[in-house]
Parts: structure tokens; C-alpha cells; sequence
């Protein structure tokens, strides 16, 4: 790992790539390529620079968290439905740890009772939910505090 403790990847899940086609009322409304355009704004104000990975594989997903650390000193994670049933992205979250913080647009806390579930429960920094694309600010902002940035 470089000097610098500065960067953070940002991981989405499952049905992220068609975010803008989802429930707006729930998940913003937003395309991926728009919250990421946000995220990238955010990160800068906090002396951050996002790497940003998206996958529908449940595998590929687990394979980027087994190197996390070769690329990023931090993590954000919104799994999507994967972060309330995958042990596989649990177990993979804890392999090559940074510090890392679980994201949710919607207020999981408040939906389904499957959705109260986290996958990544005592592995994570904090879990923001309910905020919709401002709890990825408020994610970052904890991020650069853990990495004195």
C-alpha cells in the first residue's frame, strides 16, 4: 500500500447497473454513472479519490473484496440484496479488511424483515441506510475521519 491513505473503493451490487429503472420513491432515481458522478464530487471535498466497481456477480464481487487492499484504503459497500443473505460477500469481506463502511439508499431498517439483516455485521465501520444518495457523502466523510485524510 502506497503513503497515501486516500483512496476508497466504492462497490455496488446486484441490479445497480439499472439503478435509474428501479422504485424512485426508494432508490433515488438516479443511473449509476449519476451517483458515482456525486460520489466523485464528495470524495474530492474530502481529500478522497474513489475507484469505482459494480458487478451482478456474486463471484466477481467476492474476488474484488479478496485484493481490496492492493487498490483502495478504504471501502464503501452497498451489496444490494446480497448485503442481507450473502455469507459468501461476508466471508470475502473479512479476508483482505480495510476500513470499511455498508450503504444503503433505501431505509432497509424499515422494509422487509429479511432487508434488517446484514451480511456484514461487526465488519463493518457503520451502516448508513435511509439517506439515499447522501448517505454515501456521510459515508466518505467517516472514511476520510478512520484514514486521517
Amino acid at each position: 500500500m502506497s503513503a497515501a491513505t486516500n483512496r476508497v473503493a466504492v462497490l455496488h451490487g446486484v441490479n445497480f447497473d439499472v439503478l435509474e429503472k428501479r422504485d424512485p420513491d426508494l432508490y433515488g432515481g438516479l443511473s449509476l454513472a449519476e451517483l458515482e458522478y456525486r460520489i466523485g464530487g464528495w470524495a474530492g471535498e474530502f481529500g478522497l479519490e474513489p475507484i469505482f466497481f459494480q458487478s451482478n456477480s456474486e463471484a466477481d464481487f467476492c474476488g474484488y473484496l479478496h485484493r481490496v487492499s492492493e487498490t483502495a484504503d478504504g471501502a464503501i459497500v452497498n451489496a444490494g440484496a446480497w448485503s442481507h443473505y450473502s455469507r459468501a460477500i461476508g466471508d470475502a469481506l473479512a479476508v483482505d479488511p480495510v476500513p470499511t463502511v455498508e450503504v444503503h439508499l433505501s431505509d432497509v431498517e424499515n422494509r422487509e424483515d429479511w432487508r434488517k439483516v446484514s451480511v456484514f455485521e461487526g465488519l463493518v465501520e457503520a451502516k448508513i441506510c435511509g439517506k439515499g444518495v447522501d448517505g454515501y457523502r456521510e459515508a466518505l466523510e467517516l472514511l476520510a475521519g478512520r484514514l486521517g485524510v
